[in-house]
């Protein structure tokens, strides 16, 4: 079998579950964050979390797939573990960013919802009278 087949397929085995694991615990995790900030509401909250998570797949697995190929030669097992060091590597430092962004639009959420609501000062029903000049008086 040709290595670059060989490295293709081990790549896909290799980050596909990968992206799998980081998707569910961002969703099993992503639930606590989102319970809290849909208090009431919990359709809402698993509604909103499912969108992320379905982000999450289509944005990773579209990176995984449109990063399979590969312009160098692989001739051998050495070129086979050296370009799937650099995939995966590449892959995995992406699905790192991507949670950490993730991370912080759930603590934004949340930090959001609990911050305590201003509210706005009162306004005077009737305006104050005009000020008189200085020693007018």
């Amino acid at each position: 079998m040709n290595p670059i087949v060989v490295a293709y397929a081990l790549y896909l085995l290799l980050s596909i579950p990968l992206t799998v694991i980081v998707a569910r615990t961002l969703s099993k995790h992503g639930k606590t964050f989102l319970a809290e900030v849909f208090e009431n509401r919990a359709e809402l909250a698993n509604a909103v979390n499912q969108l992320l998570v379905v982000g999450f797949y289509l944005i990773s697995l579209g990176f995984v797939t449109l990063f399979l190929t590969s312009r160098g030669s692989v001739e051998d097992a050495r070129a086979v573990f050296e370009l799937l060091s650099v995939k995966l590597g590449i892959v995995a430092l992406v699905l790192g960013a991507m949670h950490m962004g993730n991370v912080l639009v759930f603590n934004g959420i949340r930090r959001r919802h609990l911050a305590p609501a201003r509210t706005p000062e009162p306004q005077p029903i009737f305006p104050p009278p005009p000020a008189e000049p200085y020693g007018a008086r």
